[in-house]
């Protein structure tokens, strides 16, 4: 089950966290992924560890803001069997302190990143008879968190994304699905804690982690296993549908 034998996936995002996760288990489990990442130094961190089990990947810097080096990127590529838009970025802030710098860089990159990845592999994915597009929202796309507005729209725009992808080409054989995360342990949050909370920080993670229910923040792999299953054969009658992975975060905390 869940084997991606002769799949070729793209990943963006994928030089740590979650999308790092994401490209080693889809490589583990035979597809051949390409990552897509701005820093070159962490894409070649990630292309180390799908070589260290076997698994074939290959880098390509690439802003995902940047619609032409997208398009260039993907059509070098040319089949594309899955799609993980998984690159973005997190901002704190509310509607009233949120610069229009820093609500401009949030859009660039979680929204027309997203977009101009969907824009760049739709056509590519038709050529070739259908594929599996996955998206990373957030259960900040359903749910208010405070101090979160800028990321919050970006999420909830990327949702939106995700059903009308799914319905416009269903007839296409692609399917769009989307993977709401609560607080994932990565390397964002441990250095968020260090610049933030130098002093506590082991106090402000345990704060952190009891936000969800369970009583834990989630482990990247954990987000990885769900978007297998989503990017495999095992799901294709699966189409225009979130899946919340969050610890209890939205129905428990409501």
């Amino acid at each position: 089950m869940f084997s991606l034998k002769n799949k070729v996936a793209v990943v963006t995002g994928s030089g740590s966290g979650i999308g790092q996760a994401i490209a080693a288990l889809l490589a583990k489990q035979g597809a051949v992924v390409h990552i897509l990442e701005r820093n070159k130094e962490a894409a070649l961190k990630t292309l180390k560890i799908i070589e260290g089990t076997g698994g074939e990947g290959h880098v390509h810097s690439c802003d995902v803001s940047n619609q032409e080096a997208v398009i260039r990127t993907f059509n070098a590529i040319d089949k594309i069997d899955i799609l993980i838009n998984n690159a973005g970025i997190a901002h704190i802030g509310t509607a009233e302190n949120t610069s229009e710098a820093d609500f401009d860089k949030i859009y660039q990159i979680n929204i027309k990143g997203v977009y101009n990845c969907l824009h760049a592999c739709i056509p590519l994915m038709k050529k070739h008879g259908g594929g599996r597009i996955l998206n990373m929202a957030s259960v900040a796309a359903t749910v208010g968190i405070q101090d979160r507005f800028a990321y919050s729209m970006s999420k909830a725009a990327v949702l939106n994304m995700t059903l009308t992808v799914a319905k416009d080409f269903i007839k296409d054989n692609i399917t769009c699905n989307s993977i709401s995360p609560a607080r994932v342990h990565t390397p964002f949050v441990d250095g968020y804690l260090a610049k933030n909370f130098p002093e506590n920080q082991e106090e402000m993670f345990e704060k952190l982690s009891n936000t969800q229910p369970i009583g834990r923040m989630a482990k990247p792999k954990e987000i990885a296993s769900l978007a297998l299953y989503l990017c495999s054969d095992e799901a294709q009658f699966i189409t225009g549908t979130d899946y919340p992975i969050d610890g209890g975060f939205i129905k428990l905390n409501s």
